[in-house]
């Protein structure tokens, strides 16, 4: 007669309790269903985000290849959308470099100061324009060996949307009384430059092609339009980490469903 075997586990073999089985609860499924879908949300917003960059390095693009405005077109524009970023602008007037301010930056990796002066057009309009960037070291106008043009000048600029607030609590405060900027606080600059209000236009410009008759002087077309666009590598991390959690955790529950004794 054939005995009937039992099968043995090792615990079992040792004299030990047998291993209760290991089954998920619920506390299990609400922190797997809670954390998928903060991950599924974060990637859905990154799909949003990566949506609109693209849109917004298009419109730059299909903006700064347009016929450059008159500031009377530029300002229409403005009443109408409150947008006239990265806009090319022709512009004709004065420059009263008296009243420059130094805002700090860089350019290709120097550090420096974009030099803002206000610039008042035959029509008694003003705008205050980034004339470019100078070194450091040259942030007084005496330190340098040019002269800016003091007569009538035409050129191309881009406009820039004003900033309402400032941009983050690690930008420094601005300091005003030394001409000195950290970021463009364009009522203040406004109010620096002891200008008429009325006849400032709501936007700045930055140069795009120099104003002066030789290779000296501030260096022009330093507006930063290379957007960085990384939002497609975070949607991947997010649904990919998604994807991981719904692996694991479903060969988890698997695994102690299928577990034996």
């Amino acid at each position: 007669m054939t005995a009937n075997r039992k099968t043995v586990s090792k615990r079992e073999a040792a004299g030990q309790e047998p291993r209760p089985r290991r089954r998920p609860g619920l506390l299990f499924y609400a922190i797997t269903i809670a954390a998928l879908v903060i991950l599924v949300v974060l990637g859905s917003w990154q799909v949003r985000r990566l949506e609109w960059k693209e849109n917004l390095i298009a419109t730059i693009e299909q903006r700064m290849r347009g016929a450059p405005l008159t500031l009377d077109e530029a300002l229409a524009l403005w009443r109408n959308t409150g947008d006239v970023d990265y806009v090319p602008v022709r512009l004709f007037g004065v420059f009263d470099h008296t009243k420059e301010q130094d805002y700090l930056a860089t350019h290709q990796g120097a550090s420096g100061w974009y030099l803002y002066a206000p610039l008042t057009t035959s029509d008694g309009k003003t705008i205050i324009v980034n004339r470019g960037f100078v070194p450091y070291d040259l942030k007084d106008a005496s330190d340098r060996s040019w002269k800016p043009v003091d007569g009538p000048v035409e050129f191309v600029a881009l406009a820039r949307n004003p900033l309402f607030e400032k941009p983050g609590w690690v930008v420094p405060d601005n300091d005003p009384a030394n001409a000195t900027w950290y970021w463009k606080d364009m009522p203040a600059m406004v109010a620096a430059m002891d200008l008429d209000a009325e006849t400032v236009t709501p936007f700045f410009a930055d140069v795009a092609l120099s104003d002066a008759p030789s290779a000296e002087g501030p260096i022009a077309g330093v507006t930063r339009v290379n957007l960085p666009n990384n939002h497609l590598q975070y949607v991947i991390t997010w649904f990919g980490l998604a994807a991981a959690l719904v692996l694991v955790a479903g060969y988890y529950v698997w695994r102690a469903r299928n577990e034996k004794d």
